[in-house]
């Protein structure tokens, strides 16, 4: 079994920080590409930014220069450094990894129960 928790969300007023973690456990064998996603009431759930094993990223266009999504490979840990924080960010945030239970060339993807944001004007 492998689960992913994620922990870091609340509510901030706007300009200011949170920072999202997302501790990865159970029987994993490796993890790939590790990514923060969320959901919006009514709205579609969407990639805010990823990161591979080798530390490479991407960001969303809207959360470019505010968010930085970094890992600890020996812990197994993801986090997202937000600052500058709109009202426009709250949602509720997904963590995702791509992670092999066994050697080989198969892979699941697992997902987090969600923290809620929330960011007041």
């Amino acid at each position: 079994q492998v689960q992913l928790v994620e922990s870091g969300g609340g509510l901030v007023q706007a300009g200011g920080s949170l920072r999202l973690s997302c501790a990865a456990s159970g029987s994993i064998f490796s993890i790939n590409a590790m990514g923060w996603y969320r959901q919006a009431p009514g709205k579609q759930r969407e990639l805010v930014a990823a990161i591979t094993s080798g530390g490479s990223t991407n960001y969303a266009d809207s959360v470019k220069g505010r968010f930085t999504i970094s890992r600890d490979n020996a812990k197994n840990i993801a986090y997202l450094q937000m600052n500058n924080l709109k009202p426009e960010d709250t949602a509720v945030y997904y963590c995702n990894a791509d992670i092999a239970v066994v050697a080989g060339p198969f892979t699941y993807d697992y997902w987090g129960q969600g923290t809620q944001v929330t960011v007041s004007s």
